[in-house]
C-alpha cells in the first residue's frame, strides 16, 4: 500500500527534491506551496514517477494561519490518514516585518504556521502511527530563548529570527513527541545539511551542495526502518546527534507550546 507523503514547501530547495525521493520510493504525494504555477510545475516533475493519480496538490501562504486552517481542512476532507508528515517551509528575512496575523513573518512561516498545522491534522495522523518530521538547521545552536523577544520585538537580525524558529522546530518535536509517546507517532527533526537553495542564498550567500541530499536525509528519516519507532531525536547525517540544551529542557518546551497554542487560539477568535 502507497505511503501518503504531505511536504510542506515543497515546490523549491530540499522539499522538491523529497518529493521527488519519496514518488521515485512509491508514494503518494501531497505537494504544498504558495503559487500555484509552481505547484503545478513540481506536479508535472513527479508525476512520471508516482502517477499522476498520486499526485496531489494544496496552495496556502503560511504567512497566514487562516490559510493554513483552510489547508488543514482541505486536507482533512481529502484524505483517511496520512503517513509521513515533513514541516519544511520556511523563509529567510532580512527586515523584521509582520503578518497578516501580527507575527513575525520568519517565526510565524517557519513554526507556528507548523505546529497549528500539525496539531490540526492529529486526527489523520493518528490513524496511520504517521511519522512527522520537522526541518530544522544545525544554526538553532546559535539561538537563545528570550520570553520577551520571541517576536524580535526589542531586537532583530534576520540570522536570530531564523536561527530562533529552527530552535522553535527542536522544541516542538521533543515535546510533541513527548505528548504523543503512547500513540504510534513518531516526532523527530533534523538538520539537513548546508544546501544550494534559494533559502541559503538569502541569508548567508553560499553555494551548498545538491538540494538531493537534504531530500535523500528526509526520505531516510521517514521511510527507513533503522528509525522505526525512534521518536524525539534530532538528526544529522542520518545519525542521532547534540542539540541546544533549551530544547532539553522541559520547562521552556511547555512555555513555548503555551505560548504557541495562546496565538494560534487568537488568531481564530
Amino acid at each position: 500500500m502507497r505511503k501518503v507523503v504531505c511536504i510542506t514547501g515543497s515546490t523549491d530547495g530540499i522539499g522538491r527534491s523529497a518529493a521527488l525521493q519519496f514518488a521515485k520510493a512509491g508514494s503518494s504525494i501531497i505537494l504544498h506551496g504558495r503559487s500555484r504555477k509552481r505547484l503545478e510545475e513540481v506536479k508535472k516533475e513527479v508525476a512520471p514517477f508516482a502517477g499522476l493519480a498520486n499526485v496531489s496538490v494544496v496552495k496556502a501562504d503560511f504567512s497566514s494561519l487562516e490559510e493554513v486552517v483552510m489547508m488543514a481542512n482541505t486536507l482533512l476532507a481529502g484524505n483517511d490518514h496520512i503517513d509521513v508528515l515533513i514541516n519544511n517551509a520556511g523563509v529567510y528575512m532580512e527586515r523584521r516585518e509582520l503578518t497578516v496575523d501580527g507575527f513575525e513573518t520568519t517565526f510565524a512561516v517557519n513554526y507556528l504556521a507548523h505546529f497549528h498545522l500539525t496539531l490540526l491534522l492529529e486526527p489523520l495522523l493518528l490513524k496511520s502511527s504517521a511519522r512527522i518530521i520537522n526541518v530544522s538547521s544545525v544554526d538553532h545552536l546559535s539561538a537563545g530563548f528570550d520570553v520577551g523577544n520571541i517576536q524580535g520585538e526589542r531586537h532583530y537580525t534576520g540570522y536570530d529570527a531564523y536561527a530562533f524558529s529552527k530552535l522553535c522546530n527542536v522544541m516542538f518535536t521533543f515535546e510533541y513527541a513527548e505528548r504523543l509517546k503512547e500513540t504510534g507517532i513518531t516526532v523527530n527533526t533534523l538538520d539537513p545539511g548546508v544546501l544550494a537553495t534559494k533559502l541559503l542564498h538569502a541569508g548567508w550567500m553560499l553555494s551548498g551542495q545538491d538540494p538531493v541530499y537534504g531530500g535523500e536525509a528526509l526520505a531516510w528519516l521517514a521511510l527507513s526502518e533503522n528509525v522505526a519507532g525512534i521518536t524525539g531525536r534530532y538528526f544529522e547525517n542520518n545519525h542521532p546527534a547534540s542539540c541546544s540544551s533549551l530544547a532539553m529542557d522541559p520547562d521552556l518546551r511547555r512555555q513555548l507550546w503555551n505560548i504557541s497554542k495562546e496565538m494560534v487560539n487568537d488568531s481564530s477568535s
